[in-house]
């Protein structure tokens, strides 16, 4: 029977289609990319502003996306490779990264709040716990400047440990934001128990809503939650006027998006110093 077992393993593997093949290839080079990116240190953070939606002029924070380098020098966004890093040891490593840059960007310049996301694999991993809690004694207002997102995917792979996690980490300043809201399936009794302070309502949601009577419906009930929770509101890829003036009519506090700002990594930190805001909820 054990022979036969792996007889079968072994057809079952030899007749697996040439797309699974290929996406199990790819992943493996996508992985084999970032490791060779941090080990040559090829990476940096992008920063994308996150505007008030009465104030679009100014900035609430910015969110700092991780990028890498490729053999050939071109930057890589992070959506071409975190779903193949995630649960490995690469992505481990690449949360340390994205924290560390994001820290000694906090610390060179008061002036900023800043997000950076992270997966909820690396609660607890040595060198990210590390260079968390170095950060925040060097600097006595980064708790209060710091946002850490976590994606709802991420949140449910350990959902007791986050819980747990956020609670210590909000005693001591640092925001905690959950990342594209809806595109998942956290429950709600969950997104009561998580407690997170910000909510980012996921692109699939405001892409086009101001003509779109069905995400229109979706987009106030997260808002309408959002609020009942006590919880910030965030709309992400914001792409145009109209779905912008609809959402800041709702009550959504924040905006983020193309139509406010790319992603950039050379941000403006030269420009004339502005103070950064609270977190506060309109409506």
């Amino acid at each position: 029977m054990r022979h036969g077992k792996r007889r079968m393993g072994t057809v079952a593997a030899e007749e697996a289609s040439p797309l699974d093949f290929a996406v199990i290839t790819r992943d493996r080079s996508t992985v084999a990319m970032v490791a060779a990116a941090l080990r040559h240190r090829e990476t940096m953070l992008a920063f994308q502003p996150v505007v008030q939606s009465q104030r679009p002029d100014r900035v609430a924070f910015y969110e700092g996306l991780i990028r890498v380098l490729d053999d050939t020098g071109r930057i890589i966004p992070a959506h071409d490779f975190i779903d193949a890093v995630e649960a490995t040891e690469t992505g481990r490593l690449l949360d340390c990264v994205a924290l560390e840059t994001g820290l000694r960007s906090l610390q060179r310049n008061p002036q900023i709040r800043l997000s950076i996301n992270m997966s909820a694999r690396s609660i607890g991993y040595p060198r990210w716990m590390r260079s968390l809690r170095q950060g925040l004694q060097s600097d006595p207002t980064i708790g209060e400047r710091l946002i850490l997102e976590i994606t709802e995917r991420s949140a449910l792979t350990v959902p007791e440990l986050v819980v747990r996690f956020m609670a210590d980490l909000q005693m001591r300043g640092i925001t905690f934001a959950l990342d594209d809201f809806g595109a998942g399936y956290t429950s709600l009794r969950y997104l009561r128990d998580f407690q997170f302070d910000v909510i980012k309502i996921d692109g699939g949601f405001v892409r086009g809503v101001h003509d779109d009577p069905d995400n229109q419906v979706l987009t106030r009930a997260m808002v309408d939650i959002a609020r009942q929770l006590d919880m910030f509101t965030v709309a992400e890829s914001v792409e145009n006027m109209a779905d912008s003036h609809w959402l800041a009519s709702i009550g959504v506090d924040c905006q983020q998006g193309y139509f406010f700002g790319a992603p950039t990594v050379h941000p403006p930190w030269n420009s004339p110093a502005q103070p950064h805001p609270r977190l506060h909820r309109t409506g």
